[in-house]
């Protein structure tokens, strides 16, 4: 007798069709399971064994050989133990084929027949779609997860007779969960309005979110580098429904989503600390998971601290920056885990955080320059904005009814020019100013007589690189954008240049 189920395998973030087969014949008693396995899927034989018997399914003598196909595919994770049991019923006639094959199954067993909830079930739901099934079946603690994706039904139960009944019957009980809950916020969100003194810091954040720049903080202890990084996410749009399966998805497969609220609702902000491996950064293990920059994808990335990071680490982010994405290459197939970040740095010009400070910094130039040669030349580049971030005057700390300008007004700004960018880059595989390149920069960037004459001096005076003048067309065109303005102007183009003073007065850039 044979049977046989649909059911995925997680590589990186995709789901890939795997279908799991399983024959039941005369011969001594054996218990068989093939198709390129991990640890964890071989140690399923036991799992299902003894689910099936405590769930009133003993499994007659007889040979029994269940094959996972295709072959090369390697299967790892927890969600095979559901669909290797409902192959196994398929083929002992408990089960009727016909009812098996509308359906996917995804889901790990306990002894007793038990249900259990895994990683990656947005992806497994997703596939199932793709492939035509009618219904997806998933441990009842992801249901709310599953349901988020439209088009395709998902049933969640918590054992495996009620599996059974389900496939015998087509009753499912009281109707799935509505995917989609109410938003929830924060009952108390961070605000700009809470950083004091510190304007044109602010205004370099939003122009930074403006246009997905790279930006750089650098100051002294206690200036509000880490307040300002921490309220970013409070200005940038909302993610679209898009986004949200993309962000999902990924956190999903880490084990991070939160089972009762469905899809991820608001930008994700990673801050990693300066301790964290390369892999945990950007993504890797024997069997690839996504890192930081993917789990903070669509959201921030925000490192502080940064020369405290060992530079081998950092030099890993600088692909990744550039394409969008990370390949993990590994001998049995490559992983992509999409990597579209806004990074925000923060650091101390020098150890002890008070550079060119002499009053208070005791550290010689050597130290000073060994402190800040951490960071390579190729890494900054991939920062369009560096900004100082000064000492706060003590009276402005005092004067309670002086607050700046607060997140609702900055994010104002940033969705206008979001919008402004979505609808000049439409059809062009571009969705901000930080990703022209070459030719598009001298499209969209294009300069009147008197803005032209005063990148030209800057350009002389401060010796900058060629790629330094391509960067400061870009932020001036964000600059322009986030005013509103059709044509970039000197005040736009002499606050791009201004953002490049932090990086030639610390690094020589």
């Amino acid at each position: 007798m044979f049977g046989r189920v649909d059911t995925s395998a997680i590589v990186g973030i995709e789901g890939r069709r795997v279908i799991v087969e399983a024959d039941y014949g005369q011969g001594l008693p054996a218990f068989d399971m093939v198709g390129f396995l991990g640890s964890e899927v071989r140690e399923a034989r036991e799992r299902v064994r003894s689910a099936l018997k405590n769930t009133g399914i003993p499994v007659p003598p007889g040979r029994l050989t269940v094959n996972l196909s295709p072959a090369d595919l390697r299967k790892t994770g927890n969600g095979f133990d559901l669909p290797v049991a409902v192959a196994i019923m398929t083929a002992l006639g408990i089960l009727p084929q016909e009812m098996t094959e509308r359906c996917s199954f995804v889901g790990e067993l306990s002894l007793d027949g038990g249900i259990r909830g895994i990683s990656g079930v947005l992806s497994h739901v997703i596939l199932a779609r793709e492939l035509g099934k009618e219904c997806c079946i998933v441990p009842r603690e992801n249901e709310r997860e599953g349901a988020a994706i439209s088009g395709i039904r998902t049933c969640g139960f918590s054992e495996l007779r009620e599996v059974m009944q389900f496939l015998l019957t087509g009753d499912y009980g009281e109707a799935p969960p509505d995917g989609q809950p109410d938003e929830k916020m924060p009952e108390h969100m961070p605000d700009f309005s809470e950083i004091l003194g510190q304007e044109s810091v602010k205004r370099a954040a939003a122009v930074a979110s403006a246009g997905m720049h790279g930006l750089l903080m650098i100051g002294p202890p206690g200036t509000g580098k880490t307040l300002t990084a921490k309220r970013i996410p409070t200005i940038l749009p909302p993610l679209t429904e898009d986004e949200q399966i993309e962000c999902s998805r990924i956190h999903s497969v880490a084990g991070l989503l939160d089972p009762s609220e469905g899809l991820i609702r608001m930008r994700p902000f990673r801050s990693p600390h300066h301790t964290v491996s390369a892999s945990a950064l950007v993504g890797g293990g024997v069997m690839p998971h996504p890192g930081e920059m993917s789990l903070a994808h669509n959201g921030v990335l925000f490192l502080d601290e940064l020369p405290e990071f060992p530079k081998s680490v950092l030099e890993v982010m600088r692909q990744p920056l550039e394409d969008h994405v990370v390949i993990i290459s590994r001998v049995h197939g490559s992983y992509r885990f999409p990597t579209r970040v806004m990074l925000v740095c923060a650091m101390n010009p020098c150890r002890c955080g008070y550079y060119p400070d002499r009053n208070r910094c005791k550290c010689s130039e050597a130290e000073v320059h060994q402190y800040l040669s951490r960071l390579s030349r190729p890494l900054l580049d991939r920062i369009d904005i560096a900004c100082e971030v000064p000492r706060v005057d003590i009276r402005k700390l005092s004067d309670s009814g002086v607050s700046g300008k607060d997140s609702a007004a900055l994010r104002e700004m940033v969705v206008r020019a979001w919008e402004i960018q979505k609808e000049r880059y439409r059809g062009l595989g571009i969705l901000f100013n930080s990703q022209l390149q070459g030719r598009d920069i001298r499209k969209y960037c294009v300069l009147g007589k008197a803005e032209q004459e005063l990148l030209t001096e800057a350009f002389e005076k401060l010796e900058l690189s060629a790629r330094a003048h391509d960067r400061i067309l870009k932020v001036a065109r964000t600059a322009a954008d986030i005013d509103g303005a059709e044509q970039i102007g000197t005040a736009h183009l002499a606050e791009a240049i201004s953002y490049r003073a932090a990086d030639r007065k610390f690094f020589g850039g």
